[in-house]
């Protein structure tokens, strides 16, 4: 049961607490990417100078590799648009390899989000086909997936 007050305006106005300031809110568009077992999960900001965060690290850190920023950065080079948004991501399972391209799904799919004009160059380069290759499951009876026990004749 509510209960209600029984402060007068005086006491009501010295006790008031400070008004909160207004968040600065970001726009962003957002896309899951999927590779083997990575899943990225990105965001793409409005208005950015183009910088790429994952897991709260520096892009060009956790992907130390070029080869794998220029996957990351496929899309967008493909788009035009490198300049246009900060890039963040979270991003968990795979190798790293598998993880960039999930990543680069990522940011396709959120593309999308942002124009949907983007489609036709996107899919003729491949790049929003989720790569669904994984890990068999093993099987009762046998070693792995498929490797049976050694058949013994005696």
């Amino acid at each position: 049961m509510p209960v209600k007050s029984t402060t007068t305006n005086q006491e009501s106005e010295t006790t008031k607490a400070p008004a909160k300031k207004a968040s600065s809110v970001q726009e962003y568009y957002y896309g899951t990417g999927k590779r083997k077992s990575a899943i990225a999960k990105v965001r793409l900001y409005k208005n950015g100078k183009g910088e790429l965060t994952v897991n709260d690290q520096e892009g060009k850190k956790y992907f130390n590799l070029v080869k794998l920023i220029h996957v990351i950065d496929s899309p967008l080079k493909l788009t035009s648009l490198q300049k246009k948004f900060d890039i963040s991501v979270k991003v968990s399972g795979g190798g790293v390899i598998a993880q960039a391209d999930a990543v680069r799904h990522g940011i396709s799919r959120a593309l999308l989000a942002y124009d949907e004009a983007l489609r036709i160059p996107l899919k003729k380069a491949g790049l929003l086909t989720r790569d669904s290759r994984i890990k068999e499951r093993k099987k009762p009876g046998l070693h792995k997936a498929r490797r049976a026990p050694q058949f013994s004749k005696r």
